[in-house]
Order: structure tokens, then sequence, then C-alpha cells
């Protein structure tokens, strides 16, 4: 059970890191190069309010020291890990060398507090072989913390899921795992993989390069973990995505289902080199005439799925997960979707990201509150720029093509537009809005933009820019944007 009580001075709002009641913002950029060391990775903390802003590398985070190539800030969740009310900040650093073990991976936990992010209670360290996970080993090419998710579930209690995607399972390479943490006073952690049976067996068989864990999805009644390295008989990288609730046996989340494109009821079959899953996106559900939020809407993104002769046009799949793990598909979505702006074309990768967010979550949900985005990098822009980008947002039930709405660099967003800019490969979403990053291209063009969760429609600016050598942010950048939280 988690005891712990708000702390003076942390008002409770979402990703408020200080406590002032004002949300703020963490943006990564894992290739920066810090004390000349290249790759090493910062992730930059701008609050709220116009209070200033944070640089925090492993050295400012208490996490280690910054190494060539860590890539500190390769995913990152917000979550209240203790409960006192502030925002604290988990970091992923997949590729950090532990010991002897190459790119074994670190996760380290970032506490809020009145006077913001490292200036409490110490940071958390979860490295695989010491502290809470010390009886898990670690091992080169772990990657630990590749991918995550955080919050509270329904019983209120914190969480933490980390990716390992790289984890041998026995003698199967890069089967792959993810860390479940939970608690705030006392805590647990176990490792799953798809031998686990402690709470249950997983429905799915390990393999080499399933990478289970890739990709990591929550709401506060059900976690969803994507392996798009899945092979389906001899149908090599299908993909696969795993779903869980938060009832624990001896800290093991317990498995409820498993979905692919072969598995009853799903729309398209499995093909090579689809990676269902490679993406994915949660938010809570509540339908017509229910008193409580138990289900929840789970994006799938398949940015390899081939449409007739188009090669990695990709698609997005949404289903409705009930409090027992039961799916129903709501949506298939691609480019050649009734009134879906665009064409599908070859290396569009529509679905390389996707973000979800329900606006009211105690309400009834419909298209006008449940909002999905999609990332679609690999789109070229009419006038033949390649691989220029562009964002889809749709309401999430209902038919999508009626709730489009397109954002483009150049128009919409501000950025103007250059070839392989990949718009769409950071998107992030919460109360405040959708966070599009745009880590690539042009230095110049290097920005995070902030928009509201408005469907349908043309037009619009951002709320908010991010910009480095703007607002108190380094004019450094490499890869800033990267993500955003």
């Amino acid at each position: 059970m988690s005891t712990a009580t708000a702390a003076a001075g942390c008002s409770g709002a979402e990703s408020d890191f200080n406590g002032d009641g004002i949300r703020d913002t963490a943006i990564a950029d894992p290739e920066a190069t810090v004390n000349g060391i290249s790759k090493a990775g910062v992730v930059h903390i701008v609050y709220g309010g116009g209070k200033g802003v944070l640089e925090l590398t492993q050295e400012a985070a208490k996490s280690g020291g910054s190494e060539a190539g860590d890539q500190f800030g390769h995913s990152m969740a917000v979550y209240d890990a203790d409960l006192d009310g502030c925002s604290d900040l988990a970091i992923g650093t997949p590729y950090e060398d532990v010991g002897t073990g190459i790119d074994a991976g670190r996760i380290v936990v970032v506490h809020g507090s009145p006077a913001g992010l490292a200036a409490g209670k110490a940071s958390v360290e979860y490295v695989q072989g010491a502290g809470l996970i010390s009886a898990i080993g670690s091992e080169s090419y772990d990657w630990t913390g590749y991918s995550l998710a955080a919050g509270k579930t329904s019983a209120g209690v914190p969480f933490l899921v980390a990716g390992v995607p790289g984890e041998d399972v026995g003698t199967t390479v890069d089967a792959g795992a993810f860390l479940y943490i939970s608690g705030s006073t006392t805590m647990t952690a176990t490792l799953v993989t798809q031998d686990t049976t402690n709470a249950g067996a997983v429905p799915d068989a390990k393999e080499e390069y399933d990478r289970f864990g890739t990709t990591v999805a929550a709401t506060a009644t059900h976690l969803a973990v994507g392996s798009p390295g899945e092979a389906q008989g001899t149908i090599a990288e299908s993909g696969a995505v795993t779903i869980f609730s938060h009832a624990l046996t001896a800290g093991y989340p317990k498995p409820l289902n498993v979905i692919t494109q072969d598995t009853p009821n799903v729309l398209g079959g499995c093909e090579t080199g689809d990676g269902f899953g490679r993406s994915l996106a949660a938010t809570p559900y509540r339908a017509a005439g229910a008193t409580s939020t138990t289900e929840s809407l789970l994006a799938v993104g398949i940015p390899g799925e081939d449409l007739s002769t188009t090669v990695d046009a990709g698609a997005v799949q949404v289903f409705k997960i009930d409090a027992a793990g039961a799916y129903t598909e709501l949506a298939w979505i691609d480019q050649n979707t009734t009134d879906v702006g665009g064409e599908s074309e070859a290396g569009d990768y529509f679905g390389q990201r996707v973000a979800a967010y329900n606006t009211a979550p105690t309400s009834t949900s419909t298209g006008a509150n449940v909002r999905l985005a999609v990332g679609v990098p690999g789109e070229d822009a009419a006038n033949g720029v390649p691989d220029r980008g562009v964002v889809h947002m749709f309401g999430m039930v209902g038919a999508p093509g009626e709730t489009d709405k397109i954002l483009e660099p150049g128009s919409e967003i501000p950025t103007p537009e250059a070839p392989r800019e990949y718009a769409g490969m950071s998107i992030g979403g919460g109360a405040a809005g959708l966070y599009v990053g745009m880590p690539y291209g042009p230095a110049e063009g290097h920005a995070v933009y902030l928009f509201p969760w408005t469907i349908g429609g043309t037009g619009g600016a951002p709320t908010e820019t991010f910009k480095p050598g703007e607002g108190g942010l380094p004019a450094d950048r490499k890869t800033f944007g990267t993500v955003v939280r």
C-alpha cells in the first residue's frame, strides 16, 4: 500500500515539478554533447509561468557521470512516485554502460520539490544488479529504460514500467522484458518476460529478437507492452501487443491477453515487417452509462504495414480494452481511409509514433474528448520535399475522417519545411495539449510546439513554442525535442 502524504508546497497538478500549480515541460536532447562528451544527452526543464529553466545532465540529476553515447533522455515519463504532490521525472538511459555491461542501461527518477527537480529528495536509480532490482542480472545490450510509462493505478498506487527489449531469456537472444516497479514507500520491482508465470502465464512465447518491451503504454487499469519484432509462425517481425492489469501477485502484474493481426476479430493480417506495436498510446475510456472508468483505449502503430502494393505506407489500429482484457477493434486508420487527408505512399510510415489523451476521463468517451495524434515522418510534401513529415489529429472514437486535422511544417508547424525533417517522429500528449517536437532537419528549425487538442478543420497555431537560444534555453542543440513530456 502507498501511505505517503502530500508535502507542503506541492500542488498535485499534472507535470508540476516545482509545486506551484503550473504545468512544466521536459524536453530531451539525447544526442546532445555534454562537457565535450558526444551524445551523452541532456534534458531541459522549462518551468511554467516564466519561472526559469533547468538543464538536467546525469551529473545534475545525481545519476552518475556523462559518457559518450549514453543518450540520457532517450525515454521519459512523468508521475508522482512518492505521492508528495510534486511531479517526478523518470529518465531512461538505455545505452549506459554498467560495470562491464555495454549498453546495459539505467533509469533514474528525479524527484520534484517546491524548489524544483533535483533540489529535494535524492534521485533514485534503477540498475539491474543493484538496489531494488539487485536480484536481476545486468547484461550487455539489455537496453534497460528503452521505453517508459508511469502513473497511478485505480487504487492510487504509483507505478513505473521500463522496457528492457534487449534482455536475453535463457539462451533466447533479445527476447525482451519489462521492469514493473510499484509503490511509494514500500516498493516492489519485478522483471516480466514472455516466460513469466508468477501472476499467470503470459499469453505468448518468447523467441529470438521479439524485443518484448520495445514500447510500453499504460492507464490506471491496463498496461500494454509492444513486441514489434515478434514473429507469427514464419512471418518475421509482424509484431504483437500484450495486455496486463495492475493487479499484482508478489509484485508481478496480471497478464490478460495478446493482440496480433491474426488474432480473432482483428482487421488485416500478419505480414513480414509490419511491426505491429512499434508505437503505442493508451488513455482511459468510459462507456455510456458506466459509473466508473475501468476500460482503456489503445492505439497500436503499424508503420511497416503494406497497403496493397504500397510498401511501408503504415496504419494505426484502435482497440477498446475492457476490465478483463477483452478487446474490441474500433477503427483501422490509414491515409486511404475515407476523408482522411493525404495519400498512402511507400515509405510514409504512418503510425511510427502515436499519442492519445482523454480530455474528460470521468465523462462518457466520445470523439469530442478522446483524442489521437499520429506521426507520419516519411510523408513527402506536396511540392516534392522528401520525408518532410506530418502529424494527423483525430477523435479516437467515431469515423476518423470526420475529425482529421493535419499539422504540417511550413504551415501549422512554424518550422520551415525541409528535406528529412521527419515531422511526427516526436509527439506527446497531456492536459496542456499535443507536443510536436522537431529534432531533425536544419538546426535552425529545431523546436517544440504545443498545440491545443483541437480536431477537425484547418489552420491553428501553437499556443507555446520552445526553441534553443530563446526563453533561457541554451542555443546548443543536436536532437532537441526528441522526447517531450
